[in-house]
């Protein structure tokens, strides 16, 4: 089932479509010795899902990507890599996070950088799982990151990932056959809070967040036409309409058993059978 209310109703490592890769992290801000078995840390993780194209009806999933037609075009997507850094959650009721190791309102799970692969399959990949203190987490805080080669905490991500240098996102495909190259160097914050925030208790379970990005909706105009991804390049004359419907599709919510179904429609869900 796909979820329903999700913005527009579709709501971050390596390069390997076929890998759902669970990076295990210990990271609890200001504790030194959160790693501990006895710390009281449960489990929360992360996963990423594209939607499936529901925002999309002319969208079709198959193997190697997703395909889209407009009755004009088509558009192949074979690959969709975001780099992400700064990964926190928020505690209720704080005035969020910062940099520093004392502030204790959030959980640092992620420095990073690190790559997104994004799954085009239509399935849920869980990128993260982390342990964190016990606590009521209702907002999600990240940067989309440009790389850049004077960083030295980029440094070592881009000798991994050359292809980064500079740039945030990378799609490639083909647009009506022919091969294309689409790169985006945004390089900001986010911030997504969660409808259903994440209670986290000796207790509870493991949790998580699934982070939604509906690649379907990317390369469409505001009357449903596909836009060649090549024109959306920097200095190119669709580079804002595209950067604009990246940003827009960008949606979290709860989601412990990551099948892509917010927490709550899970629970109405089950009351219903």
């Amino acid at each position: 089932m796909k979820p329903t209310n999700l913005k527009g109703k579709a709501g971050a490592l390596w390069r390997a479509r076929s890998l759902l890769l669970a990076l295990a992290l210990t990271a609890a801000v200001g504790c030194d010795d959160a790693t501990a078995p006895d710390a009281g840390l449960q489990t929360v993780s992360l996963s990423v899902w594209t939607g499936g194209g529901v925002a999309n009806p002319s969208a079709v999933l198959f193997a190697e990507g997703l395909e889209l037609t407009d009755g004009v075009s088509t558009l192949v997507i074979e690959s969709a890599e975001l780099v992400i850094r700064e990964l926190e959650f928020e505690r209720v009721e704080t005035a969020g996070c910062d940099s520093e190791l004392d502030d204790d309102s959030c959980e640092e799970l992620e420095v990073g950088p690190f790559l997104l692969q994004l799954p085009l399959d239509g399935s849920v990949s869980t990128e993260i799982t982390a342990q964190v203190e016990p606590g009521t987490y209702d907002e999600i805080e990240f940067e989309i990151h440009k790389a850049d080669d004077d960083d030295p905490a980029d440094q070592d991500f881009l000798d991994r990932n050359p292809n980064f240098t500079g740039i945030s996102i990378r799609v490639t495909g083909t647009f009506d056959g022919e091969s294309f190259l689409y790169t985006s160097s945004i390089d900001e914050e986010r911030e997504i809070e969660l409808v259903e925030p994440l209670v986290v208790t000796p207790e509870s379970g493991p949790t998580g967040v699934t982070l939604t990005l509906d690649v379907s909706t990317w390369f469409m105009n505001s009357i449903g036409m596909l836009i060649d991804p090549r024109t959306a390049n920097d200095g190119e004359p669709n580079e804002s309409v595209v950067t604009a419907n990246i940003e827009n599709s960008i949606e979290g919510y709860r989601d412990d058993d990551h099948d892509g179904v917010p927490h709550g429609d899970d629970l109405d869900e089950d009351d219903d059978s």
